[in-house]
């Protein structure tokens, strides 16, 4: 199937994030027949057990999680769209508003990318002014790719390396700019050279390292005096280590927040929320799209959220982190390998402390997958998980650890791989 879907799906998938290409080539199984709970069949029988990216971080109960398909199945079966509006998006606004309080308005969209869109347009239209100021990762649209055409290199501190501007309009040139995280001089004087010009700062609260005391305060304080509008972006954060946007953790409530991902458990479903004050200009800006309208996305944020609360789903996945985070350092220490691992507790990742650190990622997950795991250097936490699934992970690690220690000694890990190393960052597949 691969080979058909290469000649008909430009880039073979739908996702750069799920291209077997960033895995394993050759070996890593590109499509699946069923999911349920941590397991994953692919389209000949195979059974794995998923240990790494869950979905992309979306799948934050687990596969097929029964109440949250439940409350989906019976809205499907009640019609999933018609002419007129369904109420589950206002109980779902009414939910959200009552249980995070400094949430006042909401609109919806169906993926992270088109709320992140809608959020700016807002802060442009808000503010009168253009240029907008990022930190981190914000997706694949014309603004932030924007900020790669004066300088390809911009967006290689931010997650993704080697982004192309093909497309990309060359008058959206300045428009959009990268600042450091943890580094508040780098904003500082963004906003001083283009004082009167800057429409919002965008960016993640915390992602593989966290924020410097008073870095996140500082961030707003300066939002606040050069009017801009501060935009945190939590499609990855939200849900992870708390019941709700991570930035309440840290009682830094921004202007406008994006959730995504975690907030449906894999189906379609962007919120946009945000002070009256901006989001009211939506009623100004031409903001609009049929799809927004069916009832799946909200009811099946409606269940995801209310389950995550429910049973305090941050303090499991917690749990589950810690215990990966502290089995990776410690079968690397045993096996005499040096990795650093970084990132919010469930939404882990490692690296190789070793010039073939690509070619040793590719070749621990070929060997995950003999042993019947989907595992690479990520690890992102799923209620799904147990402890027991996990020490019997950590057991196999361990293992595969040994023997890449052992290639790397006797200087035959790069012989060992059966197909190409992975990639690494946006390449094009010919």
């Amino acid at each position: 199937m691969e080979g058909i879907a290469q000649k008909l799906i430009p880039g073979k998938t739908q996702l750069l994030s799920k291209r077997p290409e960033m895995f394993a080539p050759g070996i890593w199984p590109a499509y699946y027949s069923k999911a349920r709970g941590s397991a994953i069949w692919d389209l000949d029988g195979n059974k794995y057990l998923d240990f790494s990216i869950a979905g992309i971080g979306a799948n934050i109960l687990g596969y097929a999680d029964p109440d949250v398909d439940k409350a989906v199945i019976k809205s499907i079966k009640n019609g999933s769209s018609s002419s007129l509006n369904c109420p589950e998006e206002v109980e779902l606004a009414e939910y959200l508003a009552l249980n995070f309080n400094w949430l006042k308005m909401f609109r919806y969209t169906r993926s992270g990318g088109e709320a992140i869109a809608v959020a700016i347009r807002l802060a442009r239209a808000y503010t009168k002014k253009e240029i907008i100021l990022f930190c981190g990762y914000h997706g694949w649209h014309d603004w932030y790719l924007s900020a790669n055409i004066e300088n390809p290199e911009n967006l290689n501190q931010h997650l993704l390396g080697g982004l192309s501007t093909e497309g990309v309009p060359k008058s959206l040139t300045g428009t959009s700019m990268p600042f450091l995280y943890n580094d508040i001089n780098s904003l500082t004087r963004l906003l001083e050279k283009h004082d009167g010009n800057v429409a919002a700062v965008i960016m993640e609260p915390k992602r593989d390292v966290s924020p410097l005391p008073n870095f996140l305060a500082d961030v707003k304080t300066l939002c606040d005096k050069f009017s801009a509008v501060l935009i945190f972006d939590e499609i990855t954060s939200a849900f992870r280590e708390n019941p709700g946007p991570l930035h309440a953790k840290y009682k830094i409530y921004p202007d406008i927040s994006i959730f995504s991902k975690a907030i449906s458990n894999g189906y379609p479903m962007g919120i946009i929320a945000g002070v009256e004050k901006i989001m009211q200009i939506a009623q100004e800006s031409f903001i609009s799209s049929t799809t927004w309208t069916e009832r799946i996305g909200p009811v099946a944020a409606s269940a995801t959220v209310k389950k995550y609360i429910k049973f305090n789903v941050h303090e499991h996945l917690g749990v589950i982190g810690d215990l990966v985070y502290n089995g990776w350092n410690e079968m690397a220490k045993s096996a005499g390998l040096e990795i650093k691992v970084q990132g919010l507790r469930s939404l882990l990742n490692f690296k190789f402390m070793h010039a073939d650190d690509l070619i040793l990622r590719t070749l621990f997950v070929q060997m995950m997958l003999q042993k019947g795991f989907l595992a690479s250097n990520k690890f992102y936490a799923m209620y799904a998980h147990t402890e027991k699934s996990i020490q019997n992970y950590l057991l196999e690690v361990g293992k595969v650890f040994e023997q890449i220690s052992f290639y790397l000694r006797t200087n035959t890990h790069q012989e060992k791989l059966v197909g190409p190393v992975a990639h690494a960052g946006f390449q094009r597949l010919t």
